[in-house]
């Protein structure tokens, strides 16, 4: 692990793969994101829209780690033990539907911080009783188009419930604008992972700027 885990790594947490910016580069939007302040990154290409090769998905993962590494913030891969181990990734994110968690811990063995998904009291109440797990994503707080397999939407009031209960800092995930990013701290939530508000602005600094400065 090169970057150990902060709970400030999540204030500004980018997460996108190609099937995100279509019509553009993603190696350039990630460079332009880190230049305006993002404090982490995630590395999720999957899904039909990707449109990268096993070979050139790699290829992406590596250039943006190395990216990552350079402006000192944590670069994490969503999903896939193989490719963050790989890349040296400083971190792994899994989801409820994706590989069990207690094989993932396994897996990387102190190698990589990890990230867990948990949308209900029911998930956050189980994952509290795993070691090996350093934080939690939880969402989606509004409806998303980002991801196709979301889960029910938890609003504020469910958040903030989330991070009561959670033992562990909660970044929330799903649907986030820039209006909504106080609303969000209010929570108690350490910050706000995002897909499109980021990709899609029409100003990377004025919206990463908001979100570290919430």
């Amino acid at each position: 692990m090169e970057i150990a885990f902060t709970p400030d790594q999540l204030r500004a947490y980018f997460v996108c793969g190609s099937q995100d910016v279509p019509g553009k580069d993603l190696i350039a939007v990630v460079k332009a994101a880190i230049a305006a302040g993002i404090t982490a990154f995630q590395f999720r290409d999957k899904g039909m829209k990707s449109n990268l090769t096993v070979e050139q998905r790699l290829d992406a993962a590596q250039q943006i780690r190395e990216l990552c590494r350079r402006a000192m913030i944590p670069f994490i891969v969503d999903d896939d033990v193989d490719l963050a181990l790989a890349t040296a990734a400083d971190g792994i994110h899994v989801g409820q539907s994706d590989e069990k968690i207690q094989q993932v811990i396994q897996q990387v063995r102190g190698q990589l911080f990890v990230g867990y998904s948990c949308s209900n009291l029911a998930e956050i109440t189980a994952a509290d009783q795993v070691a090996g797990i350093d934080y939690y994503g939880s969402g989606p707080v509004f409806a998303t188009n980002s991801k196709a397999d979301a889960s029910p939407v938890i609003g504020l009031a469910g958040l903030k419930q989330l991070v009561t209960v959670a033992t562990r800092p909660v970044v929330a995930i799903g649907g986030i604008t820039e209006a909504q990013l106080t609303a969000i701290r209010q929570t108690g939530a350490a910050g706000s992972a995002v897909i499109s508000m980021i990709a899609q602005s029409d100003d990377l600094q004025r919206t990463v700027t908001a979100m570290r400065q919430v």
